[in-house]
């Protein structure tokens, strides 16, 4: 019950909620961005969504224009020569993901579940098949996000995986929340 249908209407409810009471610091987020470099607001970027089907992702740009697309931040050459100044804080703080609210609020994503590989991570959505993880939709935080998060190798991301789409309940999700913020507020396990 809680994984068909509660868990929707509770993405919903909260990504809602989140937005009013948000609004303002999404506003001056925006207007941080415009005033520290040239290029739109929003960064978009396609992901693999459930069912490996694609979904375009939102989150607030944190990277220079002329940045290379489609390519995980670890794996360019000097990732910190393309971040801007209220970039930085935006990642150090994990505001960027803000706009992923409008993900949840379109089915996208929920808020708790494997985050979305870009569409070209073949390798962790391959890994993920193995667990099942690709059968659920992606979140905004999950159980490998608090469990490691950029820290982890893509077969134990993908096991952790796992184990949470095994495990799916809302004590589950209330655990991954709490923690998410315990690690946002200790800005632990950041890249």
């Amino acid at each position: 019950m809680y994984k068909l249908v509660v868990k929707r209407y509770l993405d919903i409810f909260l990504s809602l909620l989140a937005g009013v009471v948000l609004l303002p610091v999404l506003v001056v987020i925006s207007v941080m961005i415009k005033l520290d470099s040239k290029g739109p607001i929003l960064f978009e970027q396609k992901r693999i969504g459930i069912k490996k089907t694609n979904f375009q992702l939102y989150k607030f740009r944190t990277m220079r224009i002329d940045t290379p697309k489609d390519m995980p931040t670890h794996l360019l050459q000097n990732p910190e020569a393309y971040v801007t100044k209220i970039g930085k804080i935006l990642r150090q703080t994990s505001l960027d993901e803000l706009p992923q609210l409008y993900n949840i609020i379109k089915g996208e994503m929920s808020i708790v579940g494997p985050r979305p590989a870009l569409w070209n991570q073949d390798d962790l959505v391959e890994e993920r098949d193995k667990y099942g993880a690709n059968e659920v939709s992606p979140g905004l935080t999950g159980w490998a996000q608090v469990n490691g998060r950029d820290e982890l190798d893509i077969p134990v991301k993908a096991k952790l995986d796992g184990d949470y789409v095994r495990n799916i309940s809302l004590g589950m999700d209330v655990n991954c929340i709490l923690k998410t913020v315990e690690k946002v507020l200790k800005r632990s396990d950041i890249k």
